[in-house]
């Protein structure tokens, strides 16, 4: 399972939710579930970050 929080730990240098979306399709390959436990605190956040995150993922 991939975990929202463990990326954003593991990725420290990420400072855009553009960043964050790329990390999480390099990272989709090898996981079966995406956990979305925490809302990313980037200033560009979108409102509908939920559903970029997932499809991202997808």
């Amino acid at each position: 399972m991939l975990l929202l929080s463990e990326i954003l730990i593991q990725n420290p240098q990420l400072d855009t939710f553009e960043e964050l979306l790329e990390v999480i399709r390099q990272r989709r390959q090898g996981a079966m579930f995406f956990r979305i436990d925490v809302k990313p605190q980037y200033a560009d956040t979108p409102t509908d970050w939920e559903d970029r995150l997932e499809a991202a993922f997808t």
